[in-house]
């Protein structure tokens, strides 16, 4: 494929400006919010990451697709990017244990993408101008057709998302003669986290998104898990009333990214769309309570309304984003309650955040 002639590929924002590129692989349009990743590593974890579904992803290291992929680096069952958007892509991959090209990965989930954009430009213009809905097409000579398409694309405000990537069913995760008993919701669940908890002597029954209190406490689990998604916190109404239960009985809770936010949407603190959202590995946090600095990998385009938990009596805020000062972590000052906007189970610090699964594991004891 990389020695024959590559068919030419457009990207065309909401607003109707035009990048132009080639397709990586197969002929094909996508559509979806577009965004971008600051990360240099992670692309597999990135592209196969729930959170991550209906967007269009762009990647702001100039080099994609160098080291292949590993099953082991999946964060779910399959891409969940709705479309991919970068400046070099490598059809040869360099690395020991890779099982395979993201050539190959692509082809066999079916993911369209283009490559040989100016995503430098590109970048600099969303950051400018705000996310917002995209499409990426070989079908150039069509751009009104596809502006209609685009037109009709629903926003990501109001959106929600955590059904289209839930499971549909209850399932196990670790070994069942661990100590701790986690009932976790699933509205866009990392592969990761569960390892995290089962590797701190946890067994996990992990539920559909809108299961509901009586469903998880009949597991008679030691603590709850919101875990991250996609799409706008508010639509998620069962997951709110799920919160609200667990917090009125005081039993532990923990939540990471959209399971942040739909605890403070519990609270009462509402959620707003960001104009840009934070994605990447080197989001600078501080832990107000110890003063320590910690690197974290982030991925969300929704925030906690600062100035409402600040106002909040039964909430205090544990963690804030250094760059723009967003809230980064909340907890509960007389309910085993606490959550996170980052993802403590990226870790690329490498270690900064993983107290946290220790801190919600003590809890359980």
């Amino acid at each position: 494929m990389r020695y024959k002639s590559r068919k030419k590929a457009i990207l065309l924002l909401a607003d109707g400006t035009i990048f132009h590129g080639k397709a990586i692989g197969k002929e094909g349009t996508a559509f979806g919010e577009v965004c971008f990743n600051t990360g240099m590593t992670g692309y597999q974890e990135v592209f196969t990451d729930p959170s991550y579904f209906g967007q269009l992803m762009v990647t702001t290291n100039a080099h994609i697709g160098n080291y292949g992929v590993n099953d082991n680096e999946m964060e779910s069952s399959d891409i969940k990017i709705a479309g991919l958007i970068c400046k070099n892509f490598s059809y040869e991959y360099s690395r020991v244990d890779a099982h395979g090209s993201l050539e190959n990965f692509f082809e066999a989930n079916d993911l369209f993408a283009i490559s040989d954009v100016d995503t430098r430009a590109l970048v600099s213009y969303i950051r400018e101008n705000g996310a917002m809905n995209a499409v990426i097409s070989t079908d150039i000579e069509n751009i009104e057709a596809l502006k209609k398409q685009l037109s009709e694309v629903p926003h990501m405000e109001g959106l929600e998302l955590a059904s289209k990537v839930s499971t549909k069913e209850p399932y196990y995760f670790g070994d069942e003669n661990s100590t701790y008993k986690i009932a976790a919701l699933d509205i866009g669940i990392k592969k990761n986290i569960l390892r995290n908890f089962a590797k701190r002597d946890a067994y996990i029954k992990v539920f559909p998104y809108d299961a509901s209190f009586e469903e998880l406490s009949a597991w008679n689990p030691d603590g709850y898990f919101l875990s991250n998604g996609p799409g706008d916190p508010q639509p998620l109404v069962e997951a709110q009333a799920l919160a609200k239960k667990i917090i009125e009985k005081n039993l532990p809770l923990f939540g990471i990214c959209l399971g942040h936010q739909v605890i403070a949407l519990a609270n009462g603190v509402s959620t707003y769309k960001m104009h840009n959202g934070h994605r990447g590995i080197n989001h600078p946090v501080k832990n107000l309570k110890t003063g320590k600095g910690e690197i974290t990998s982030q991925n969300h385009g929704f925030a906690v309304n600062r100035e409402e938990a600040e106002a909040n009596p039964e909430l205090e805020i544990s963690h804030l984003h250094l760059n723009d000062h967003t809230v980064a972590g909340i907890s509960m000052k007389n309910k085993k309650c606490f959550s996170v906007q980052y993802h403590p189970e990226a870790s690329p610090g490498p270690h900064d955040s993983s107290y946290l699964f220790d801190q919600f594991i003590d809890l359980l004891k």
